[in-house]
């Protein structure tokens, strides 16, 4: 059997569905069922039985699936293990990335880790959508927020505080809220998932959360575009402080309200299996904790935040 075609019939049998595991695995519909085909007539038996509306496992598939998967876990570990050891790093990352911590920061770093690793490759999906990964054509996903399916694996890469900004100009033209009335009365830069947009603001104040529903006339599903809204003059946001520490330090946005600081949130890898786990992407891992500890250091350098916040 070719180790290709245990690799189809193992991504047959995780997603249950021949042409999304094609189509996870860029390949089409038809070479993915002769893969199955041809480990079925090696093995003497049939691994999925076949309906018009459904796939499922066999008998003889439920008994040789989890074996195979093992075995192939091992395999692979144990290629990337070797090659680890003898310094040479390689394969090919496909991330998931939101799109504006994605598109300005991770990017460049991304840039500077291939060079160093010159036998990795990366495949790159920007959403700022839930991390699906039956659906998207991914093996890994860097993330706000601690996962919580309890079926993925995740590695914590730092502590990330939320900070509310606008830029100077519109706190000229409107005057800079000194409380959290006034605040209410600010144009509001929101960020919609799916159906829901989020207008209510949550805030650390004397150690108590408070929530305040704002009023606005911006509203986009791709945190980027809400960023530049903000640098633009066109209101106030709360964001993500990895996201706009260039604007910050560069005087493009400022923060306000100091008393009242943004709910914070953390910043994970997460995979989908053990198996995805190679020194390639624990590299990556140790790449990203480095280079966000720098970043919000700087951050800390220039009072925005406190060592306590990271």
């Amino acid at each position: 059997m070719l180790l290709d075609d245990l690799n189809v019939v193992l991504k047959v049998a995780e997603f249950r569905n021949i042409t999304a595991a094609a189509t996870h695995l860029n390949m089409r519909s038809a070479t993915a069922s002769a893969a199955i085909k041809r480990v079925e007539k090696h093995l003497g038996a049939e691994l999925f039985v076949r309906t018009t509306r459904s796939l499922r496992l066999s008998a003889a598939g439920e008994r040789f699936i989890p074996v195979c998967e093992e075995a192939m876990g091992l395999l692979v570990n144990a290629q990337q293990h070797l090659k680890g050891e003898t310094g040479e790093i390689e394969g090919e990352l496909r991330l998931g990335l939101s799109s504006d911590l994605g598109r300005n920061i991770i990017v460049p770093w991304l840039d500077s880790f291939m060079e160093e690793h010159e036998k990795v490759s990366v495949k790159l999906h920007f959403s700022d959508s839930n991390v699906d990964f039956y659906r998207d054509p991914i093996d890994l996903a860097l993330r706000y927020g601690s996962p919580d399916d309890a079926s993925v694996y995740g590695f914590k890469i730092c502590e990330v505080p939320r900070l509310l900004v606008a830029s100077p100009s519109f706190l000229a033209n409107n005057g800079t809220p000194s409380n959290i009335d006034e605040l209410r009365d600010c144009n509001g830069l929101f960020y919609q998932l799916h159906d829901k947009v989020y207008k209510e603001w949550e805030f650390l104040h004397q150690e108590k959360l408070l929530k305040i529903k704002m009023q606005g006339n911006r509203t986009a599903n791709d945190g980027e575009v809400v960023r530049k809204w903000a640098v633009a003059g066109k209101g106030v946001a709360v964001k993500s402080s990895l996201d706009t520490c260039d604007d910050i330090l560069n005087g493009r946005l400022v923060t306000f309200l100091p008393d009242y600081t943004p709910k914070p949130t953390q910043l994970w890898l997460i995979c989908p299996s053990r198996q995805s786990i190679t020194p390639a992407v624990r590299l990556l891992r140790d790449m990203l904790k480095t280079r966000c500890e720098m970043l919000l250091s700087s951050l800390v350098t220039q009072g925005i935040i406190n060592e306590k916040q990271i």
